[in-house]
């Protein structure tokens, strides 16, 4: 008997993926960074500057103040920054030409993790970390 994830009655709900968050010090020039280094274009930037979103399809790449991070998770947390190991955490950005966007992001001021090599499953695979020390994959689709 196969066995359903979906909770029945009027009352479920859907839960879907619609933000990755990341708290930094500065949003504007996290934001900034990611439209120069990876070609995203930013939605919007919250004219107090805590808050910014860059457009990345379905689910948005979003960046927020440390100061809301202080507020939001009063128990504290790991801040990103350049000096660090990185988190365990990355974002995975999807290209054709990982080998010319990675040359861009590298020329834009990432900071090289790896070099981009073929992994056994067929994908191209990169790595660099942001200006703020966050890790970034690009990548081949699968």
């Amino acid at each position: 008997m196969m066995r359903s994830n979906r909770i029945a009655g009027p009352n479920r709900t859907i839960m879907k993926f619609g933000y990755a968050i990341i708290y930094v010090p500065d949003v504007e020039a996290a934001i900034a960074f990611y439209e120069k280094a990876f070609g995203l274009t930013r939605r919007f930037v919250v004219e107090s500057g805590e808050y910014g979103e860059l457009d990345t399809g379905a689910t948005a790449l979003a960046f927020a103040a440390d100061f809301l991070g202080e507020k939001n998770l009063p128990g504290g947390y790991r801040r990103n920054r350049a000096g660090d190991l990185p988190s365990g955490f990355e974002v995975a950005l999807v290209t054709e030409d990982v080998a010319a966007a990675f040359e861009k992001a590298i020329a834009a001021g990432a900071v090289l993790v790896s070099h981009p090599e073929v992994k056994p499953w067929g994908q191209v695979v990169a790595y660099v970390r942001d200006l703020n020390g966050v890790l970034v994959e690009i990548c081949s689709p699968l």
